[in-house]
């Protein structure tokens, strides 16, 4: 734990940072903001992991608000070991206070977690195999680790391991009520087989897995996950939908999600539905959204505004949750990110936790 000096430390360095840092771009607006499908920057067509070629020099030369000249554009890093082999990483570090009413105020140091990606490119632009492996903190811990088929086309893919499934947004920060309501997101990934199909502005997933991600795995059925998309130059609109066969009580989550651009910011929203029917007394029945605003005040800096609601039990009145954060991206240079920020809960009145704040200052290095 930190002591008083260091929570004051910190609370200036908050202050600091929000009156006079640089920002940086996030995921998955980015792709809202340029008009792209989350595919042309990461080698997983879904999103998240590996950059492609593309993304790592997109996010050295055009991304920090001030690149470093390494020497000519062919110099600057791509993850290429090889004519086969592309490699890359992940570290987050981070200082946070935590307070909350009739509660003990907390601040720490943590190593939020470091990731290393491995991709083999076994035949060129048609089949792949891909690594995704979380080494700190708490040791080795295995995300994705799938072989991939690409088509003569590239319009369609089979891919077969371990994997994210496929659901709305993936957002970097997976406490969102919309990641922890249908209890996807990229902490749970699943064993299984994924269909994808890319064509023209159109973008669809099919997934068959076990059942680990949204709830107890099942011997009785399987999950199924299914996602589909519009993408278009300023706008872009999906459907999702999750079926967890648990031998408990099934689990569903119907969505709806999409991303617009309005000159320098770009929108995200998301909306869902779940029903748990492994909870009792129909209490697995819950409502969340989420929009977002992310404002590009300069090349490098990124204002991020999120409004999210959260009704855990659509059968009870007057117990939804709602969460603010403000937070301000840097990336002063190539393959670092700094991000300050602070969120806010409220919830009913009897329950502390639901009236939460936390404040933040992330060191997010990346290559």
């Amino acid at each position: 734990m930190i002591g008083r000096h260091t929570q004051f430390a910190l609370r200036t360095l908050l202050l600091v940072l929000c009156l006079s840092a640089y920002g940086a771009h996030a995921e998955p607006y980015l792709a809202v903001q340029l008009g792209l499908k989350c595919g042309q920057c990461h080698v997983n067509p879904t999103g998240g992991g590996l950059r492609t070629t593309f993304g790592d020099i997109f996010a050295q030369t055009v991304l920090p608000a001030q690149h470093l000249d390494t020497g000519t554009p062919l110099d600057n890093w791509t993850g290429q070991v090889g004519n086969y082999l592309r490699a890359g990483g992940d570290l987050r570090f981070d200082a946070s206070g935590t307070q909350a009413p009739h509660t003990p105020s907390t601040d720490q140091f943590a190593l939020e977690q470091t990731r290393v990606y491995m991709e083999a490119d076994v035949i060129p632009n048609r089949l792949l195999a891909y690594v995704d492996e979380q080494v700190a903190p708490g040791g080795a811990l295995n995300r994705e680790a799938y072989l991939m088929y690409w088509s003569a086309t590239h319009d369609w893919y089979v891919k077969a391991g371990q994997m994210y499934l496929p659901f709305g947004l993936r957002l970097q920060d997976q406490t969102a009520f919309i990641l922890s309501a249908t209890g996807i997101n990229m902490t749970t990934p699943d064993q299984g087989v994924e269909f994808g199909w890319e064509h023209g502005h159109w973008d669809a997933q099919l997934a068959v897995s076990n059942g680990t991600a949204g709830g107890a795995a099942s011997s009785t059925g399987k999950q199924t996950s299914a996602q589909m998309a519009y993408v278009e130059s300023v706008w872009r609109l999906g459907v999702a939908a999750n079926y967890n066969a648990q031998s408990i009580g099934a689990k569903s989550a119907f969505g709806i999600f999409g991303g617009l651009r309005t000159g320098p910011i770009s929108w995200l929203a998301q909306a869902e539905i779940t029903d748990d029917q492994s909870i009792a007394n129909r209490q697995g029945k819950q409502l969340a959204t989420l929009l977002e605003a992310n404002w590009l005040i300069a090349r490098g800096n990124n204002l991020k505004i999120t409004n999210e609601f959260l009704n855990p039990n659509r059968e009870v009145p007057n117990g939804e949750q709602t969460r603010w954060s403000l937070v301000y991206e840097l990336t002063p240079i190539q393959f670092v990110q700094i991000r300050t920020g602070f969120r806010w809960n409220d919830g009913i009145p009897q329950d502390n936790s639901e009236h939460q704040r936390l404040y933040f200052v992330e060191l997010h290095g990346f290559f």
